[in-house]
């Protein structure tokens, strides 16, 4: 087994090879082996004898199927051969409903094509360690980074006065069912907080069940959230029941709730302050039991705009408030961050752990880290590959303009320099670089797809 992973096998089937390249190569150092299929079939054969800690299942394999039978069909026959397997079903963009479907039938959770990949490594994490505790593993998996790792795996860093607050408030808030509104911007950790919740609060053993409301269709957003009955509107040939329903005794948490629409607002506050749901199609409410963790980038100025966010339902949602404070802010964290970071790469890589110069941490420390933890943690690995045996300089790090001059990711070394291989590599860093590591707004920007970018990262070593 890989030194730098913590799971053992992961087992992802899909009949797009494009999928199963992307997969693979995210989550490779999470385990120690992954084995890809384009059909179920062979991925059962591949794994018989074995106890994989997660399998990712694609929902629909023939040409044209939409109704998940041979993913349903599939997902029993694993379970049946082991009824401890972590099966997470991979569905179609507007494929909630097959989604909520599966985890009643034995799924642990989803994720949604085309996927977040920090949402992808949180979901796959999670349902690996629960595999883990269902098959009374002694060993818990070891710490990755702090940005997306399940809670309970591993601290949040820092020891800055903002973090401290954070953390106490995790800690007090995490025991209660009371609803928890977490405000921060991109890359500062909020879902780590939400999963720290769930897993201190008294329904860790239940479902965490996450809403990007961001990526949810308005028109799908009551069937998405509520669920339908069968015959409630056109290709809804069965019951399914929606997110709140599936979160049922556990943990609802809605990412990106500054990104709901105001009129769909009084929808979701309705719902939350009557404890129950009527499907799409139903004449009967549904009592639900779940409690509430919502979080935002929207600054509290922006929430507090009446024409953008419902105040009542703002109210409703915030009960305790965590505010995570952005990297720059909090600099004295820095070294900490980077040191955990840049050891984690050296042992991921077979790296000769390096210390950091103290003027160097310091122009680091100095840096805004506009992509702030997220940035951070790709700056740290790629300054352990860059390196090599040589100490870390300025120029191994992918930062925005310090004190000591350099040259940018954006310009070429040499401006002679026509060589396309290495043309082609700094237009991938910039791009990277300029949308803090979203695989698919740096695609988008370079006229690629998600599958494309994958292979030419690999291809020049990032």
């Amino acid at each position: 087994m890989d030194a730098g992973a913590r799971f053992d096998l992961c087992v992802i089937i899909d009949d797009d090879e494009d999928i199963l390249f992307a997969a693979r190569l995210l989550l490779r150092d999470l385990f120690g082996r992954v084995v890809t299929a384009t059909t179920p079939a062979d991925a059962f054969a591949q794994t018989a004898g074995a106890a994989p800690d997660v399998i990712l299942l694609d929902a629909n394999f023939e040409r044209g199927a939409t109704d998940a039978a041979e993913g349903f069909d599939w997902l029993a026959r694993f379970l049946a051969r082991d009824p401890d397997a972590a099966i997470v079903m991979i569905t179609a963009h507007a494929g909630i409903g097959i989604a909520v479907e599966a985890m009643k039938r034995g799924a642990t959770d989803f994720v949604s094509k085309p996927w977040s990949n920090d949402r992808l490594l949180a979901t796959v994490r999670t349902a690996a360690a629960l595999g883990r505790s269902r098959r009374g593993a002694a060993a818990a998996p070891a710490a990755d980074d702090a940005a997306s790792i399940p809670a309970g795996e591993t601290p949040m860093i820092g020891s800055a006065p903002a973090m401290a607050r954070v953390a106490s408030l995790v800690e007090r808030a995490g025991p209660t069912d009371a609803n928890v509104l977490v405000l921060g911007e991109n890359g500062t950790g909020k879902e780590l907080v939400a999963r720290a919740l769930h897993h201190r609060s008294r329904r860790a053993d239940r479902p965490l069940v996450t809403v990007d409301l961001g990526a949810v269709a308005e028109t799908l957003f009551d069937s998405e959230l509520f669920g339908h009955v069968k015959g409630a509107f056109t290709d809804a040939r069965s019951d399914r029941i929606g997110r709140l329903q599936a979160a049922e005794g556990g943990t609802l948490f809605l990412d990106e709730i500054g990104n709901l629409p105001l009129h769909l607002q009084p929808k979701l506050l309705t719902a939350l302050e009557q404890r129950r749901v009527t499907p799409v199609g139903a004449n009967k409410a549904v009592p639900i039991d779940v409690r509430v963790i919502a979080a935002t980038n929207l600054s509290p100025a922006q929430l507090a705009d009446e024409c953008r966010f419902r105040q009542d339902l703002l109210f409703r949602l915030n009960t305790v408030e965590i505010e995570l404070p952005p990297l720059r802010d909090r600099r004295e964290d820095v070294p900490a961050l980077l040191t955990h970071y840049l050891g984690f790469y050296a042992r991921k890589y077979g790296a000769r752990p390096k210390p950091v110069a103290p003027d160097l941490m310091a122009m680091l420390q100095r840096n805004d880290w506009p992509g702030n933890v997220r940035a951070l943690r790709h700056a740290a690995e790629r300054a352990v590959i860059l390196s090599g045996t040589e100490p870390f300089t300025i120029d191994d790090f992918p930062v925005g303009r310090l004190d000591a001059p350099r040259i940018t990711l954006a310009a070429p070394a040499e401006p002679d320099d026509m060589n396309l291989e290495r043309a082609e590599r700094r237009m991938i860093e910039g791009a990277l670089r300029k949308h803090g590591y979203n695989i698919s707004l740096a695609a988008q920007d370079l006229g690629l797809t998600r599958g494309s970018l994958y292979r030419r990262m690999e291809k020049h070593g990032l």
